[in-house]
């Protein structure tokens, strides 16, 4: 359904001495989602992942420079084609329910929604109604304002929002950030629903639970880089875990003692010609320091670390 292809992304910036600077954030990144398969985007906060959805959407802002390759459905996307299937066939579960519409009623939004991608005004209705029903949105629930419904309430509407018209591809924006655990596994189960219908969903979060509890694929960002693509599973089997990386997210979790890594060092003193995570790695070498990694394939999986085997 969607394949990227060496997605970089940069900035232009201003500095003190009136000159420019150009700041990568976001360098080579490749992935697939496939009708029916959750792909999950793990990493800390500024490792590129909503980065990445804002490109496919056309959203980045106006100083931004974006290289790499789209193709949706077999069709190499243009930045005019992604402004036309933006709300059509590419919805956006975003990350904050503040993106309702605090001045329009619920079912107006939704209505909208449903309108925007194609459908015509009986079916657009129609829809809406249905997909109240399918996140137990009561009717009463359309004629009330953003304000007037609880956070757990406002993020179903955001889902219905996103799901009420015809697009294939779904993206999650950190779907449960702020939530209670039962309105968290809701939120999930919903975009698990979206992919047993046989769309895709691409799930963005800094919660490596998340991504283990209901994707298909894992894919791993470090400081704008993807480190590892591998299928969720084999996270519960430690001996398959490849990166470095990903193994130290894994061993953080609270099931495996919260096991942490040093602090991130500094944007001034990240060492950009060799591995990023050197600096962090139990197991980094003099090497790492000097040469850049590539993504490779290793058994079945992707992975850029020179120690991995393969």
């Amino acid at each position: 359904m969607l394949e990227i292809h060496n997605l970089s992304i940069s900035f232009q910036r201003n500095r003190a001495s009136f000159d420019r600077e150009t700041l990568s954030v976001v360098s080579d990144i490749s992935l697939s989602v496939q009708p029916g398969e959750i792909v999950a985007l793990i990493g800390a906060s500024g490792a590129g992942k909503s980065l990445v959805a804002h490109a496919l959407l056309g959203l980045l802002p106006a100083n931004a420079t974006m290289s790499g390759e789209f193709i949706f459905k077999g069709k190499r996307l243009s930045p005019a084609g992604i402004q036309e299937l933006r709300g059509r066939e590419i919805a956006l579960i975003p990350q904050s329910v503040t993106h309702l519409n605090p001045l329009t009623r619920v079912g107006k939004q939704v209505y909208r929604s449903a309108r925007l991608s194609g459908r015509c005004a009986d079916t657009a209705h129609t829809s809406c109604d249905r997909t109240f029903a399918r996140y137990q949105l009561a009717d009463t629930v359309k004629s009330m304002y953003p304000f007037q419904i609880s956070r757990g309430m406002a993020r179903r509407v955001l889902t219905a929002t996103a799901t009420a018209g015809n697009a294939n591809l779904i993206i999650a924006d950190e779907p449960t950030t702020g939530l209670d655990p039962e309105v968290s596994e809701q939120s999930l189960a919903h975009l698990k629903e979206l992919a047993t219908q046989g769309k895709g969903v691409v799930l963005i979060t800094h919660d490596l639970e998340n991504g283990v509890q209901i994707a298909d694929t894992l894919v791993v960002l470090y400081e704008g880089m993807t480190v590892e693509i591998t299928p969720a599973r084999a996270l519960e089997e430690n001996d398959l875990i490849m990166h470095p990386y990903t193994r130290s997210l894994w061993q953080a979790l609270p099931r495996n003692g919260f096991m942490s890594l040093p602090p991130t060092p500094s944007s001034s003193t990240l060492n950009r010609n060799g591995c990023l995570f050197a600096e962090r790695c139990p197991q980094a070498r003099p090497g790492c320091r000097q040469s850049a990694p590539s993504l490779r394939r290793v058994n079945h999986k992707l992975v850029r670390c020179n120690h991995v085997a393969g």
